[in-house]
């Protein structure tokens, strides 16, 4: 191992770690995390682009769905009760499908968090994404850590006020994007875009804006990791997905205890060390202010910083990467027991390392394999179940349907000639964006005949009716029949509907009521 490299300290506390944890109404202590570097910090660079990318780039998204149909790909259509996404429309009734995606979403959080922790909390959720994005432009303007600890402790003067306006100025405006954004997946973007800017937009349109925008700004400007420790319920929640076999963020002290800064001199006075030089380099960068070396803790979303840093004080010093890793605790604890000779003493380092100094081959590491186990199939089966479910709703569903509600006051009526009539309210949904012609006809109700009010045909068993597309049409129908042809009391009438040109068709049974 070199001995001559210089490794960049960090007088550095873990002002948010359990150990150190104040009573909640204790004034907040600032967090200043370090600008990381390395495989993870630009995945997460990757997750944000993306992520952000998606929320404010879909309302802008084009979909043709014909001259009846919005074309914004997705669009939560709440004046006409309709939710567009692409290819498919969802109307109220088939909202059980937006209800699947839900019971996916969950089965999908319980499955990441089962395998590979949280995951979620470190990479795609919204106010990780969020307090990444204000972190930059914190960065940006006030520099990196040293800078922004040194402006902060500094007296107000032109440039600290400057630089702090410049800060929050740009702060508000992301969060007014982020409302804007929002808005606009229920109303069609560019028309509402204009209507904005011009005054001419409903007004609950700027209160969501208004809303969003101080919220935004509240949690990821200024609350930042006290969301995570305080108010999401996803770290206590998250201590029933995981077992043994799950991945997390793991301050391998097998291998790094005990700590030296001075490892070289430990060693020339026979003093054992381990591979961590206490360089604080992993406390710098962690936005949630902890220390991994700490062990597991609630405030740690698994970000993964910490690993970047270590790994580049591993570079610096000649050593193996992985000091910080994600690990199981499976593979920690069986490498703690080579350590530690199953608890029979002390961690010896020598214990995981052989002859030549190389990590021992009885070291155990995670392979990919280890995460295929019963507990990860058994959420994957539930989430593939429930995908394929929604996909054969999806596929089978009636593009037309009807409605029949039978008219309770009064439920018959005697006309003159001594025939019956009865009177039904019936709905027919067109679940297409275009015009179709359908045939209502009348079934299983001798010698009855019925007439539609507002369409001047005369009374018979079947009658065209136009539909607009996209839309539900409500009918009057009057149902007569000779009373010499009925049973008197209830009987059974059905009433269907049919699309010729493309065989679509639906029923529904109702009843006919007659003196007894």
């Amino acid at each position: 191992m070199s001995g001559t490299i210089e490794v960049e300290r960090h007088e550095a506390e873990a002002v948010n770690s359990a150990k150190l944890r104040q009573p909640l109404y204790t004034a907040r202590r600032k967090i200043f995390p370090k600008r990381a570097s390395g495989s993870y910090r630009s995945f997460k660079w990757l997750v944000m682009a993306v992520t952000l990318g998606i929320y404010y780039l879909t309302p802008w998204l084009r979909w043709d769905r014909g001259p009846h149909a919005p074309d914004q790909a997705v669009l939560v259509d709440l004046a006409n009760r309709r939710f567009y996404f692409f290819f498919i429309e969802i109307w109220p009734q088939e909202f059980f499908l937006v209800a699947g995606l839900l019971v996916m979403a969950g089965l999908g959080l319980f499955l990441v968090t089962s395998t590979v922790g949280r995951a979620w909390c470190g990479y795609t959720c919204p106010q990780t994404v969020w307090v990444d994005l204000f972190l930059v432009v914190e960065r940006a303007i006030e520099g990196d850590r040293n800078a922004r600890i040194k402006l902060d402790q500094a007296p107000w003067s032109a440039r600290k006020l400057g630089l702090r306006l410049a800060k929050h100025a740009i702060w508000i405006a992301i969060a007014v994007a982020t409302g804007g954004a929002w808005i606009f997946y229920f109303a069609d973007a560019p028309t509402l875009f204009v209507e904005l800017f011009t005054a001419q937009a409903a007004p609950v349109a700027y209160i969501t804006v208004a809303i969003l925008t101080a919220t935004t700004y509240t949690f990821g400007g200024l609350m930042r990791e006290q969301v995570c420790t305080y108010m999401c319920p996803w770290p206590r929640i998250q201590a029933a997905m995981l077992d043994e076999h799950s991945l997390t963020v793991t301050y391998n002290d097998w291998r790094g205890e005990p700590r030296s800064r001075h490892a070289k001199r430990a060693q020339a006075q026979g003093i054992t060390t381990g591979d961590c030089v206490d360089c604080n380099a992993c406390v710098v960068v962690c936005p949630m202010g902890i220390d991994i070396r700490d062990g597991q803790q609630l405030e740690c979303i698994t970000c993964a910083l910490c690993i970047d840093a270590c790994d580049g004080v591993m570079d610096k010093l000649g050593r193996e990467r992985g000091l910080i890793s994600y690990a199981t605790l499976a593979d920690y604890n069986a490498n703690m027991a080579l350590a530690t000779g199953n608890g029979a003493h002390a961690i010896e380092p020598a214990k995981v390392r052989d002859a030549g100094g190389a990590l021992s081959e009885a070291v155990a590491h995670f392979h990919l394999r280890k995460i295929f186990r019963p507990r990860t199939f058994i959420y994957f089966g539930g989430w593939a179940l429930v995908g394929l479910m929604l996909v054969y709703g999806l596929v089978t569903r009636d593009r037309l349907e009807m409605n029949v509600l039978h008219d309770r006051n009064p439920q018959f009526v005697v006309l003159s000639d001594g025939s019956i009539r009865n009177g039904y309210t019936v709905k027919l949904l067109n679940k297409v964006p275009e015009v179709r012609t359908v045939l209502v006809s009348l079934h299983d109700l001798p010698g009855a005949t019925m007439n539609v009010v507002g369409i001047d045909l005369p009374d018979s068993v079947s009658v065209p009716v136009t539909l607009e597309p996209d839309r539900t049409k409500s009918l009057k129908i009057y149902v007569r029949q000779p009373r010499e042809l009925g049973a008197g009391g209830a009987q059974a009438l059905r009433f269907t509907v049919e699309d010729r040109s493309t065989l679509e068709a639906a029923d529904y049974t109702t009843s006919f009521e007659s003196p007894e």
